[in-house]
């Protein structure tokens, strides 16, 4: 019998539902774990952490894996070997979720490899596992021996006729207008990830302060009951850190140098004056600390930091440019001629080419995950190759990053598209990044606007995208908001912070974040600069293409959509597939049937191939009746008797020799031939058939 002595359970409220926190019975060989409930929905979290640093590690190897079960939904997952394999988007996006609040903070100098993962139990639909697997991340963390700065609190936030919603329900989601995922300490938000219906900015604020009143929550519980009662004593580790004496001669020797070679406004002078001063000073100290390069370059690292967020606090950008000013942009879109709509976006040394293509409803992106979505009908996926910034790396397959790009972008312009009832088309947009330096997927948001513009896909608003950045004093909590950030000021900065939207309002929202913790005042100011940035980038969007185009392109499917009775698929369908198949071989089209006896037909070139698609299969769906008049063949000929004509696939009739002529006719041969096309009414329609009467032979 295993000994649960030490299990111990803690419940709370959280938005009017029960959490259930079980710790010290499973997985007790982790730093930490912990299983969340809430509800039906059951995640277990565990933290690992290396017993010491990687050799010559310079990043932080943290780890974060959410892992999908299929039995947690009651699936036998697909595929030949029936078991789970590469992580969907969904998962990569929620792991993503996960480790963004969480990173900030551990403490600087840890270089041991920490694993979180999260894996979904048991799911219900309702409540999404998400959250529970961020509380459940900041839970693990807490109770562990890991040095870490917690705990934080997470809450998926919606709002519904004007009212906030905390975690709504699959129902709740279809009526919200905004979807944020939030995550922070009790002092201040670390992640914010949202998408919405063009919602002001002052919506997006009171969700953002209304999500971290409930956060704030479950920090205090998770401090005050958990840790206590079940946490470990944090590890003493000597982390790793720049001598104070070598730093102090570093700068004495090095500071005058940089400073002076970060005088330009250049990137590539720059970078180049940048290069040469920092080989002088390692060179000089090559001999002074020669077991210590390491400690030297990363001196020099924090110099350089600190000279560059010097001058942005004096409101100097290391381009010249003003805090609030979009760099320069220009746009063309049409440039790829057999591409259904096309466009470059490109701001600065920043260059996105967007593609977009549309195909039968029936292309849309078949799903398998733990949440009830089965298909994605627009699709936005984000490609970074090497060359963007300038490195000589072979292609690859998409990475974390860019899932995460493009399920953005995906996100800021999903408000926008229009209905399948609407426009009757599967959609998929790519980002192929051109040049690179700073805020990427922000030019994929409005490269991909144009696009589908430029390709006739009548969206209900133009969208388009800037990044915030931050350079915040710890001490004196002075803080610069920088508007289209570049690469260095990402870099040396504290904060990314993506505002899409449309003139109206936000689309959507992303803020990764390297300080703990951002305030109100900082949000407020970063989402107000955010739209004047917006609003001047859709001006220059608009300029190059003021509408949508009026007609697609002469390359792209030609789609007709109608609705026949359900109980009528298997009549148009025909045995083994026969009649449907017949129908697009005569007439050139592609046909899909949705189990709600939607028809989507498709052709390419001239729409009337289409439409006559779509008169044969109203016809095979039509229950006959008095009155109706077809256009039929005739097929079989009884000649003293009549001619059978086959008015619609699988259904036919016969034309009784009386109803041939007003004149008498003595056999059928002398007015009809096998073959013939004829024109026909209906008469009647007994047991044993339905009677035709010949209105006009047609050939």
């Amino acid at each position: 019998m295993p000994d649960l002595s030490n299990s111990k359970v803690f419940k709370t409220n959280y938005a009017g539902r029960e959490l259930i926190v079980e710790i010290g019975k499973y997985a007790e060989q982790a730093n930490g774990a912990c299983l969340v409930r809430c509800g039906d929905t059951a995640v277990h979290v565990s933290v690992c952490m290396s017993e010491s640093a990687r050799e010559g590690m310079d990043f932080f190897p943290l780890s974060v894996d959410f892992e999908e079960k299929m039995f947690a939904v009651g699936k036998i997952p697909g595929g030949f070997k029936k078991r789970e394999g590469r992580a969907s988007d969904k998962a990569i996006l929620i792991s993503r979720l996960i480790d963004r609040p969480i990173r900030p903070l551990f403490p600087k100098g840890i270089f041991n490899d920490v694993v979180v993962t999260a894996t979904a139990l048991s799911v219900d639909p309702d409540i999404a596992p998400e959250p529970i697997a961020m509380i459940g991340s900041s839970v693990a963390l807490s109770i562990s021996d890991i040095p870490w700065a917690g705990p934080t609190g997470s809450v998926i936030v919606g709002c519904i006729d004007g009212n906030y919603v905390i975690n709504p329900t699959v129902a709740e989601k279809e009526k919200s207008t905004i979807h944020l995922s939030l995550a922070g300490t009790k002092d201040a938000i670390l992640m914010i990830e949202a998408g919405a219906k063009e919602v002001t900015d002052e919506e997006m604020v009171g969700a953002i302060m209304y999500g971290h009143e409930e956060i704030k929550k479950i920090c205090a519980w998770i401090e005050e009951e958990i840790v206590p009662a079940a946490g470990k004593t944090k590890k003493v580790m000597e982390l790793y850190h720049i001598p104070e004496d070598l730093d102090a001669a570093v700068k004495a020797y090095g500071y005058d140098k940089l400073f002076a070679a970060l005088d330009t406004f250049d990137r590539q002078e720059r970078q180049v004056r940048q290069a040469e001063a920092e080989a002088e000073i390692i060179e000089h100290f090559a001999e002074i600390y020669p077991d210590q390069i390491r400690e030297v370059k990363d001196s020099i690292y924090y110099i350089v930091k600190g000279i560059v967020r010097a001058k942005i606090f004096d409101g100097v950008r290391p381009d010249g440019r003003k805090l609030t000013e979009v760099r320069p942009i220009w746009c063309e879109h049409g440039i790829l001629p057999r591409v259904h709509g096309s466009a470059v976006f490109t701001r600065g040394q920043t260059q996105a080419l967007t593609t977009c293509t549309l195909d039968m409803l029936g292309e849309a992106q078949r799903m398998e995950g733990l949440d009830e979505e089965e298909e994605k009908r627009y699709m936005h996926q984000y490609n970074f190759p090497g060359y963007s910034t300038g490195e000589a790396k072979a292609l690859r397959s998409p990475g974390r990053r860019e899932i995460g790009h493009g399920a953005l972008a995906e996100c800021a312009l999903v408000p926008v598209i229009p209905a399948p009832e609407e426009f009757p088309y599967a959609i998929r947009v790519v980002s192929d990044i051109l040049s690179s330096n700073g805020s990427s997927s922000m030019a994929s948001v409005c490269g991909s606007t144009m696009a589908l513009m430029d390709a006739g896909v009548p969206i209900k608003a133009p969208v388009a995208g800037c990044a915030m950045g931050l350079v915040k004093d710890p001490e004196t909590g002075k803080y610069v908001i920088m508007t289209d950030i570049q690469g260095l000021e990402d870099f040396l900065g504290d904060m990314d912070f993506k505002v899409a939207g449309t003139d109206k309002g936000i689309t959507a929202i992303q803020m990764d974040i390297k300080i703990k913790g951002i305030s109100k005042e900082i949000m407020l100011d970063a989402i107000a600069q955010a739209q004047e940035a917006r609003k001047h980038i859709l001006g220059k969007m608009l300029e190059c293409i003021p509408a949508v185009s009026e007609e697609l392109s002469a390359y792209a499917p030609k789609i007709v959509t109608f609705k026949i009775n359900p109980e009528k698929i298997g009549d148009v369908v025909g045995k083994q597939g026969k009649v449907i198949n017949k129908i697009i071989e005569q007439t050139g089209t592609k046909i899909d049937i949705e189990e709600d006896g939607t028809v989507c037909i498709a052709c390419y070139g001239d729409v009337a191939n289409a439409r006559r698609a779509q008169a044969i299969v109203e016809s095979i769906a039509h229950d006959p009746e008095i009155g109706d008049m077809f256009v039929g063949v005739v097929v079989r000929i009884l000649s003293k008797v009549g001619a059978f004509v086959e008015f619609a696939p699988g259904k036919d009739g016969m034309v009784h020799i009386s109803k041939l002529s007003e004149q008498r006719v003595n056999q059928v041969e002398d007015v009809l031939n096998i073959g013939d096309k004829v024109k026909v009414e209906i008469i009647k329609i007994g047991e044993k058939g339905i009677d035709l009467k010949l209105l006009e032979k047609l050939n």
